[in-house]
């Protein structure tokens, strides 16, 4: 097939990278909207792209009738055999139209579809292909500024945004600075395919480990989760699954070259690579590198509330500038940490045994209440003047084996001696 038309969509196909047969269908269409403003007889025109003649044919489409009312909707029999020989009452037949005489209107209005459909059809092909990347890092190259937003072009006249919320604290690059960054959302807009990246999104180092480690892309290690504080600190947790196999190690790579290519892409960000554990206490412990941990509680495993006991030195290393340590090491983990010295804890022990002696006494002064009905009240939750007389009957007499008559003098007593207190 070697008519100009067609080596002009083969040219079209080649440089805008569209399929040939999106192009044709671009150009029916065309041909179709140009021969309807050039016959103007409300004829159902369509139009056919001939592969062997290497041109478009229009036709209009009539419904084969013994006698004509409608003239541009319906074609008589006799007629209709001369076209196609076989055709019979109340078929359907598709009459050739010319199309020498369309004129140079109808032939620039076809040219104005045309683009317009293979504008419509290269943006399909951006948004086809990139929606089906989200997730992924892509190359380009910084093209312009928008409001404190960087615009990249990622070839193929496809362009990013890049917001400034998605750029890392202290990242700063130039027209023409070769950019990384990952596609989190491609939406359909007016002006075209809208892909959105980001260099902040802790995928975006899950992505560079996954680059950088082949262990992890050929998932020997997994990367269990990533927290980042992006431009600042990121932790990262990983585990083996091969047992002869360092996933810190791995990740770090030999003299740090695998972790170092990271936090070069990264502007410098600070990355720990923590070991992942099924354990509470080990896999918080990791996390809290370099502090070491001295003695850990758990507060509420239900709340995921866990007490973690440093030494005095131990404590700003384990807490972090302003926080970050832990705060990082909270959402890695998914516990709510709460980080406290050896003093402090001492000094809340020594608090919580002043309390309990003067619950103790202030318990004694109510008539009635003997050393066990004491220490039964301290274990359920009423060794206080202020808990036992805002406590039920009921639950008082169930605690205590007493009856309601009893419990309701003790509340009583409790009350009066808050009054007189006050």
């Amino acid at each position: 097939m070697n008519s100009q038309l067609y080596r002009t969509i083969e040219q079209i196909s080649r440089e805008k990278g569209l399929d040939i047969e999106v192009i044709i269908k671009a150009v029916e269409e065309a041909m179709t909207t140009a021969a309807k403003k050039f016959y103007r007889s409300g004829e159902d025109l369509f139009s056919r792209f001939n592969q062997q003649k290497g041109q478009v044919e229009v036709f209009a489409r009539k419904k084969v009738v013994t006698e004509v009312a409608n003239p541009s909707k319906e074609i008589a029999l006799e007629e209709a055999k001369k076209i196609n020989p076989v055709a019979e009452v109340g078929s359907e037949i598709d009459v050739p139209k010319l199309t020498n005489g369309l004129g140079r209107i109808a032939a620039q209005t076809a040219k104005q579809v045309i683009l317009q459909k293979v504008y419509e059809a290269e943006r399909d092909s951006i948004y086809n292909e990139y929606i089906n990347r989200v997730g992924e890092i892509v190359n380009g190259i910084v093209k312009r500024f928008e409001w404190g937003d960087i615009i990249i072009d990622l070839g193929r006249e496809a362009e990013a945004i890049l917001p400034r919320k998605e750029l890392p604290w202290g990242e700063n690059f130039s027209q023409g600075d070769r950019i990384r960054s990952l596609i989190m959302e491609v939406k359909r807009s007016g002006k075209g395919p809208q892909i959105v990246v980001s260099r902040a999104a802790p995928r975006f180092l899950y992505k560079l480990f996954e680059m950088e480690v082949p262990e992890i892309s050929d998932s020997i290690i997994e990367i269990k989760n990533v927290v980042r504080e992006a431009g600042d600190r990121a932790k990262v947790a990983v585990c083996s699954k091969a047992k002869d196999i360092d996933p810190v190690g791995a990740c770090v790579g030999i003299k740090g070259n695998r972790v170092h290519s990271i936090i070069r892409e990264l502007r410098r960000e600070k990355i720990d690579i923590v070991e992942y554990s099924n354990s509470p206490n080990i896999y918080i412990t990791n996390a809290l590198n370099p502090a070491k941990i001295k003695q850990m509680t758990i507060l509420d495993e239900k709340e995921r509330h866990i007490e973690v006991i440093v030494e005095d030195s131990q404590l700003s290393l384990a807490i972090g500038r302003k926080g970050q340590n832990v705060r990082l090491a909270s959402k890695l983990t998914g516990w709510k940490i709460d980080i406290k010295s050896e003093t402090e804890k001492r000094e809340e022990k020594e608090l919580e045994r002043e309390l309990l002696a003067k619950s103790r006494n202030r318990l004694a002064q109510i008539p009635g209440i003997d050393e066990q009905i004491k220490e039964e009240l301290l274990k359920g939750g009423f060794g206080t003047l202020e808990r036992l007389s805002s406590a039920s009957s009921k639950e008082l007499a169930a605690l205590l084996s007493i009856g309601n008559t009893k419990a309701s003098q003790l509340i009583a007593e409790a009350k009066k001696l808050l009054t007189e207190k006050k």
